[in-house]
C-alpha cells in the first residue's frame, strides 16, 4: 500500500515507520526534522504541514491511507480535518491517547485524580480531536489508543484489543510495548476491523 505517515519520526511515528516497511509498504514520510529519517527504498521524506492543505494535497492525493501521528495541543484540529476532507483519503488512521479510555460508566481516564498533570493537556486535546472525527461522518477513520504506559519493548503480536475502555493486565497494569502498538495499527491498516471507531491494544 501507499501510506503517508505523519509524524514519522516521533516515539511512536518511528515504530509504524519501521513496521510498515518491514511489511513492504511504501511510506511518504511528513516530518518538521527530515534528517532524522534515512530516506530508504520505500520510504520518501518530506518536510511539510499537514494543517496546510496546500503543502500536502499532492503528497496525500496518491495514498491508500493516511496514519496520523502528532501531539494534538500543538496543532490547529479543524485545519487538520479540513485537509483530511478536502483530500479524500480512503483510510485515516489515527495515533490517539489513552487518556479519553473509558475507566467506568462516564468516566475517562484523564478525570481521574492520579492523571499525571505534564499529560494531562495533550489528553484533553486528543479527546478532543476524537469527538470532532465522531462527528465527522464523511470520513472513514479510526482511531487507536494505546494502554496507560507505552514503552519501548518488545514485538510480541501477544496483546488484546477491546473497543473504548482502558485494558488492565492481571496485575492491574495497563501497558503496551511500542512495538505491538505499532503492529495492531498496522494490522488495521491491512485488515479494517474498526471503520469509525476508536480501540485500544494492551496486555
Amino acid at each position: 500500500m501507499n501510506i503517508v505517515l505523519v509524524g514519522a519520526s516521533g516515539f511512536i511515528g518511528s515504530a509504524l515507520l519501521k513496521e510498515a516497511v518491514g511489511r513492504e509498504h511504501r511510506v511518504t514520510a511528513i516530518v518538521r526534522h527530515p534528517e532524522k529519517i534515512a530516506p530508504g527504498p520505500r520510504v520518501e521524506v518530506f518536510r511539510a504541514d499537514v494543517t496546510k492543505e496546500e503543502d500536502v494535497s499532492v503528497l496525500l492525493s496518491g495514498a491508500d491511507a493516511v496514519i496520523v501521528s502528532v501531539k494534538f495541543q500543538l496543532i490547529d484540529q479543524n485545519a487538520l480535518l479540513s485537509t483530511l476532507r478536502k483530500t479524500r483519503v480512503a483510510q485515516i488512521l489515527i495515533v490517539g491517547g489513552a487518556g479519553s479510555l473509558e475507566v467506568g460508566p462516564g468516566k475517562s481516564l484523564v478525570d481521574e485524580p492520579g492523571f499525571p498533570a505534564e499529560y494531562k493537556a495533550e489528553a484533553l486535546a486528543a479527546r478532543e480531536f476524537l469527538h470532532r472525527l465522531q462527528g465527522a461522518k464523511e470520513l472513514n477513520w479510526t482511531y487507536l489508543s494505546p494502554s496507560a504506559v507505552i514503552v519501548p519493548g518488545e514485538r510480541t503480536g501477544r496483546f488484546r484489543l477491546v473497543v473504548d475502555r482502558l485494558l488492565v493486565d492481571g496485575k492491574g497494569e495497563s501497558r503496551i510495548s511500542v512495538e505491538d502498538f505499532a503492529m495492531a495499527m498496522i494490522d488495521e491498516l491491512e485488515n479494517p476491523k474498526h471503520p469509525r471507531m476508536r480501540f485500544t491494544v494492551g496486555y
